[in-house]
């Protein structure tokens, strides 16, 4: 079955398996779920990711975090763009997450960044999703 929206597919993926208790989720593979999965690990909300080749697409593996309690890592995750209302924003009105707590993730001329490396940078872009 075809998904108009594979970032939201992704982001629901991990969101439904922790709320499962599940160790991993397999969610079908592109770059762009890769550098968000890169960018999940680098700030330390899952444990690993990995890329499984096979005839299609691929598969990309997300090992997710928990705490010592069984919390979840990622306690909300917030799809901001949408394919029917696209929202962009310059590198100076890039909104902070919990005041600084969560992240933002834009895709930007440069790749897709985290709102800190965006305004390091100075660019801007579409505003992919909200993680806190």
């Amino acid at each position: 079955m075809a998904v108009s929206d594979p970032v939201a597919d992704f982001m629901n993926r991990i969101k439904n398996g922790q709320k499962a208790r599940f160790e991993r989720v397999d969610v079908p593979a592109s770059r762009m779920k890769v550098n968000l999965a890169r960018i999940l690990k680098d700030e330390g909300y899952i444990k690993n990711f990995k890329l499984i080749k096979d005839n299609k697409q691929g598969i990309l593996r997300v090992q997710l975090k928990y705490t010592d309690a069984r919390e979840g890592a990622i306690v909300g995750i917030k799809r901001v763009s949408r394919p029917g209302c696209r929202v962009y924003v310059g590198h100076e009105d890039i909104p902070r997450v919990m005041n600084g707590l969560g992240l933002n993730i834009l895709s930007t001329s440069k790749g897709i960044l985290t709102d800190r490396d965006a305004r390091r940078e100075g660019v801007g872009g579409e505003l992919l999703c909200s993680i806190w």
